[in-house]
């Protein structure tokens, strides 16, 4: 759903505010806008405070007909990795409550607000439960700051929504229908204008379903001119049964946010007039449903993509790679990006190597590598940059065609290796960056700001990436 927590600011505390959130530190000394019946460092004493964050210490105040409660709440060393502690804990212990006034601790408020607002986030059909804090009042906030964080949180909730509807529902035409709805410019290919202009490997995958593939276009052109161009492309596989590599039914459960990459891509490319981003940035979104079928492609076909690589498939399970090389093909023959980024929860085997907390970034051009790295950082969407060793590269070998979707009889391992190395050979000379996803895409906890599903990890290092004026 999207997020239903609202963010104003205040220039003071309210007289009124029934439930107030007052920020202390290591030293356990806050700067309280009210009175308490007994000296703040007493009361924390009393509860054993270290000033940690996500520490809280709820205290009854007096207001007038009735009784108010304060929030201490620590904030550690500041830092932005203990303010987002910090924000998220307090949303998640104010649930079923109306508003929250807070006074925001010294730090990046950005960080701050835009923490507590996914904290906020639910997804849910039909259940009941406690609903989120309807509004938190930020007082003496910057406001352009706490608006940032709000469009960002809510691109990041649109991500998670996307990925989260069930595959019942979803499919690639109610994707591209999403899409439109972004207020940019948005092109789609149905499966008539994809056969004509040669997309084989999204056609491929998609021959097992009846509801037929798609290849959705976005584009955001800034209001100031620009001469850089970037190209987002996602993963759009609305569900993944493996086709006729079938999945075990474990596996299987989860596949519904098998298109997460291509619904970070969606929820980009509608943030970024708000975000005011100075580059140009198409959006592609190969999307797809692969299931078994007697019309679903076999294990040993083989397939022409965009632009006339053929391609063996020896695993329809690797479907990914195949509707995400049609669409890097397509970037770089027509659209012409000083850089390319693909996104997708790719390969269980990086979920081995980095495991749920940190993403991976495979790239052509150490200059892109290390800005996503930092976007990353930043952002909170945390990369690290895995190797393109090259001595891999025979894996992909196949005696009948350029090459084959997965490893060809070679003993490499690597999947996450190989599955890059694989679109490497489709994203043309010039800069280009892969994003393996599949640890952090989805979340099995309800923790911090992750709620359990989809967790829009791109989002934010995307956009951090494309609207600051030093990268672009």
């Amino acid at each position: 759903m999207p997020i239903e927590t609202t963010a104003s600011v205040v220039t003071g505390v309210p007289g009124d505010a029934e439930l107030l959130a007052v920020p202390y530190g290591s030293d356990l000394s806050p700067a309280l806008p009210v009175e308490l019946h007994l000296p703040v460092s007493e009361l924390l004493a009393h509860y054993e405070a270290k000033g940690e964050a996500g520490e809280i210490v709820e205290v009854p105040v007096a207001r007038e007909g009735g009784v108010g409660r304060v929030l201490l709440y620590g904030v550690g060393d500041g830092s932005q990795k203990a303010l987002r502690k910090a924000a998220a804990g307090l949303t998640r212990r104010v649930r079923g409550r109306q508003e929250l006034t807070v006074v925001p601790p010294e730090g990046d408020v950005a960080a701050f607000a835009e923490a507590a607002l996914l904290a906020a986030y639910s997804f849910t059909i039909g259940a009941e439960g406690r609903k989120p804090v309807r509004s938190l009042v930020l007082v003496g906030a910057d406001e352009e700051r706490v608006r940032r964080a709000e469009t960002v949180a809510r691109a990041v909730a649109l991500a998670r929504d996307l990925s989260n509807t069930p595959a019942s529902v979803k499919d690639p035409a109610w994707l591209a229908e999403r899409a439109a709805e972004q207020g940019v410019q948005v092109r789609v290919w149905d499966e008539e204008q994809l056969q004509a202009d040669g997309f084989g490997g999204i056609l491929a995958v998609g021959r097992g379903s009846a509801r037929p593939p798609r290849l959705i276009q976005l584009s955001y052109t800034p209001d100031v001119p620009t001469e850089r161009h970037v190209v987002l492309v996602g993963k759009g596989i609305t569900f993944d049964s493996g086709g006729l590599s079938l999945k075990p039914t474990d596996n299987m459960k989860f596949q519904k946010t098998d298109m997460a990459g291509g619904a970070v891509v969606i929820a980009v490319l509608g943030a970024l007039a708000a975000l005011g981003a100075p580059v140009r940035v198409t959006g592609l979104v190969a999307a797809a449903e692969n299931m078994p079928s007697g019309t679903a492609q076999r294990p040993s076909d083989v397939i022409t993509h965009y632009g006339g690589r053929t391609v063996e498939v020896l695993n329809t399970d690797a479907e990914g790679r195949l509707v995400l090389a049609d669409a890097l093909a397509y970037a770089d023959a027509v659209l012409d990006p000083d850089a390319v980024v693909d996104v997708a929860t790719l390969t269980g085997a990086i979920t081995v190597a980095l495991g749920r907390q940190v993403g991976a970034v495979y790239a052509s051009d150490d200059t892109l590598a290390d800005e996503l790295v930092e976007a990353g950082r930043a952002s909170d969407d945390r990369l690290w940059r895995m190797p393109l060793i090259e001595e891999y590269t025979p894996a992909l070998k196949s005696s009948v065609a350029d090459l084959a979707n997965v490893e060809a009889g070679s003993s490499f391992g690597a999947g996450s290796i190989t599955a890059a190395l694989f679109l490497r050979e489709f994203a043309g000379k010039r800069p280009w960056a892969h994003l393996d996803i599949a640890g952090v895409g989805r979340s099995t906890v309800d923790e911090g700001t992750l709620t359990k599903g989809a967790t829009g990890f791109g989002v934010r290092v995307l956009l951090e990436w494309l609207t600051g004026s030093d990268r672009v």
